[in-house]
């Protein structure tokens, strides 16, 4: 009878001190292959962990049994819908890239946790040719440099553009047939930190292009073979 009071006594304590163990930490992750450097939108996962050193993972990103609907979750940059962060851009670079969770638990006070996501940390141009032809839209090819290590080609939602002569359409630069520069200078800023800047000459082609090889017809193809 006295054993069955102890082992009774054991579990009740053991139960007890289980139903007190309350969430002191929790851990925010995101999807690292949801190219987050250029879409407002990732998968995050949340690590609980208690204060006998167990823990829980929400489902999804993490693959836990931890159910967002039993999570109140707010953020203080866009929104969340069941583990998936939508958020806005401009307003992650003028908060240095971090995001705070506010996070409540059935039966806990709220708990707060931050997550940093990767950012530009430096833009460069990656010409696709080595000069500009006159009356052909040339391709103004910015890269950023991120702060996960990954490199993306940017676009206009995030560069500025200014060039020595022509024109900038959109994110091509177009020399007017008659133009006579040697030369163009072109400009690039990021827009959401203007200190980042390039600055790039580029040649423009000055002899005319070769037509001597352009097939008009099929039928001068095998001329010209007939003539080797």
């Amino acid at each position: 009878m006295k054993l069955h009071l102890v082992i009774f006594a054991l579990f009740t304590s053991l139960m007890a001190n289980a139903q007190q163990a309350k969430v002191v930490r929790i851990i925010t992750s995101y999807d690292t292959t949801a190219v987050a450097e250029l879409y407002n939108r990732v998968a995050i996962g949340l690590q609980l962990i208690y204060s006998d050193s167990s823990t829980a993972q929400t489902t999804g990103l993490l693959h836990g049994d931890y159910r967002w609907n039993k999570i109140n979750i707010s953020t203080s940059n866009g929104s969340i819908q069941n583990g998936v962060l939508h958020f806005n851009r401009q307003q992650l670079e003028k908060e240095h890239h971090r995001i705070t969770f506010t996070v409540t638990l059935p039966d806990n006070t709220p708990i707060q946790t931050s997550l940093t996501l990767p950012h530009v940390i430096g833009i460069r141009f990656n010409h696709y040719a080595d000069s500009i032809k006159r009356d052909i839209r040339y391709y103004l090819n910015v890269e950023g440099k991120f702060s996960s290590g990954k490199i993306f080609p940017l676009d206009t939602s995030v560069l500025r553009f200014g060039t020595s002569t022509g024109k900038i359409i959109g994110q091509d630069l177009l020399l007017d047939k008659a133009d006579t520069s040697k030369t163009v200078t072109v400009e690039a800023w990021y827009k959401h930190n203007p200190n980042m800047y390039l600055r790039s000459v580029i040649p423009v082609k000055q002899a005319p292009d070769d037509d001597s090889k352009i097939i008009n017809d099929t039928r001068d193809l095998y001329k010209k073979r007939g003539k080797h």
